[in-house]
């Protein structure tokens, strides 16, 4: 192979990748860049040149930073491994909850100030769309607190559809706009056709709320019934997080009652609960799978809030401890979010100490603060697998394949609830790792590992991006991870906060 059709294949691999992760199929993502099916499928295989502009135009279509036009290219992380890692760390406010909170400042007419933002990707998308549409944001200090006036019309008309696409999160615009706009359009990322598994739980909860939505031409056309409310009970068809907080954004602006069963107890939810308490709304069942929901026909108030810490972020942290077999004190941990996680990690033989528990900012999360020692693992008895609220974190399930592989013994995976991420975990492989790939949901892992660098490319899913990263703190030697957009999506400095730690990673760009 030359080494332009060895650079061709590689830029293939990346583009089916992203293509899958975003949903969408060889014939959707042609009709985007007005090419043909065949002419996607010959590129995917790295049979197509393709020129820079073409890639560019395939990036923003996928929201994955393939290259960069007018910079120096995307961004990568130079690792070099066998780290140790020493000192004390504090977990930064969760992206969840931030990006849910966002969304529900929509509902209110009044100022919003929200404390410690994650400065992330997934923020800057969502925040280009609310002042596009006349939100006046604002950062006011080097801690990240956000201002947000909401007018009291909004320009939807204006819309920045292009940063719109880029964030899943727009789909929690129809809950607090179904009050404040008759009809309305919004554009969604692509492959989020309605009657797909992501968007009907949505409609269904907000159809009792007079909402219509029909998809046309990349966009949501949205007319809504004024004055509609539920007559019985709302019944969430699956116990998803952003299901639920659209339910709860729909119903804080509903003057009656909203009773929301099967509803997601999760980290996210609960805070956007605290959040809607101070502006006015009574909720009763916070950490419930039943919520009752007293709304208000206007919201119209100051409001300061702090959304409590990442778990994921947590996980992520106390990971990067394991893996190195390092000793570190995490700080700030959402000990109630993580309870399963660490008493599952109990039980591989990891050790650690935790300090009493104290209030998060927003009065109501508990935290503790954990500190991390050297510990051998062993594989658990059972399969590890996640579960809603209480149950083991669905995003907390992949750091699991990294912390398996310096386990003794096999542990199977089962991410049972999203097609194919499993997959991703396999790319562990090429650090030293055995693991096994049984079925698109299950993967079996054989440890403990002899880790050795190796340069790969970022997956397109977070969390298994995150976790190739950390292996490779462990890895021997020197590793490459190119193009780590995904990872800033979800995190904010990471690179930097881990060296703070004594790693050693550097971030480069191609010239």
């Amino acid at each position: 192979m030359t080494v332009n059709q060895d650079y061709l294949s590689r830029i293939g691999t990346l583009i089916r990748d992203a293509r899958q992760h975003s949903g969408l199929t060889q014939n959707q993502l042609a009709t985007q860049l007005g090419t043909s099916q065949s002419a996607v499928n010959r590129m995917e295989k790295g049979q197509q040149n393709m020129t820079l502009e073409t890639i560019s135009k395939i990036g923003s279509a996928l929201d994955s930073e393939l290259v960069g036009l007018g910079t120096s290219g995307p961004s990568h992380l130079r690792v070099h491994g066998e780290t140790t890692l020493s000192g004390e760390i504090d977990v930064k406010s969760s992206k969840n909850a931030g990006v849910a909170l966002l969304c529900a400042s929509l509902l209110n007419t009044g100022t919003t100030v929200l404390r410690k933002v994650a400065r992330i990707e997934e923020v800057n998308r969502l925040l280009e769309v609310l002042t596009s549409i006349g939100v006046k944001a604002t950062w006011l200090n080097a801690q990240n607190d956000l201002e947000l006036r909401v007018p009291a019309r909004l320009d939807l008309a204006s819309i920045d559809a292009e940063a719109a696409r880029r964030t899943r999160s727009i789909i929690m615009f129809l809950g607090p706009l179904l009050h404040r706009e008759g009809a309305f359009q919004l554009p969604y990322a692509g492959g989020c056709d309605l009657g797909t598994r992501t968007v009907e739980p949505h409609m269904t909860a907000l159809r009792h709320f007079g909402l219509e939505v029909v998809a046309t031409d990349h966009n949501y056309q949205a007319s809504t019934a004024a004055g509609t409310g539920p007559r019985r009970p709302i019944v969430l068809t699956e116990r998803g997080d952003t299901v639920t907080e659209n339910a709860l954004l729909a119903a804080a602006l509903y003057d009656g009652e909203t009773v929301i069963r099967n509803a997601s107890p999760n980290y996210m939810v609960q805070d956007l609960c605290f959040f809607l308490e101070k502006l006015g709304v009574r909720i009763e069942g916070i950490g419930t799978t039943t919520l009752r929901v007293t709304g208000r026909r206007e919201i119209s108030t100051d409001v300061d809030y702090a959304p409590s810490e990442d778990p994921i972020e947590a996980m992520s942290l106390l990971s990067a401890a394991i893996v190195t077999r390092s000793s570190i004190t995490v700080r700030r941990v959402p000990i109630e979010f993580m309870e399963i996680e660490l008493a599952t990690l109990e039980e591989m033989g990891f050790r650690y100490d935790r300090s009493e528990e104290y209030a998060a900012e927003n009065g109501q999360t508990r935290l503790v603060d954990i500190t991390t020692h050297p510990s051998d693992l062993r594989a658990p008895i059972d399969k590890i697998h996640p579960m809603p609220f209480p149950g083991l974190n669905i995003d907390n399930l992949p750091f699991f394949a990294v912390i398996a592989a310096t386990a003794d013994g096999q542990t199977m995976l089962h991410d049972w609830v999203y097609e194919n991420r499993a997959i991703y975990l396999t790319e562990l492989t090429k650090l030293g790792a055995n693991v096994k790939l049984m079925d698109p949901h299950r993967v079996l892992i054989e440890g403990p590992t002899r880790w050795s660098g190796a340069e790969l490319i970022c997956p397109p899913a977070l969390r298994p991006a995150v976790v190739i990263l950390l292996a490779m703190l462990a890895a021997k030697g020197t590793s490459v991870l190119r193009n780590v957009y995904v990872i800033n999506r979800g995190y904010e400095d990471l690179a930097a906060r881990l060296n703070k730690l004594g790693a050693r990673i550097e971030t480069f760009r191609d010239i």
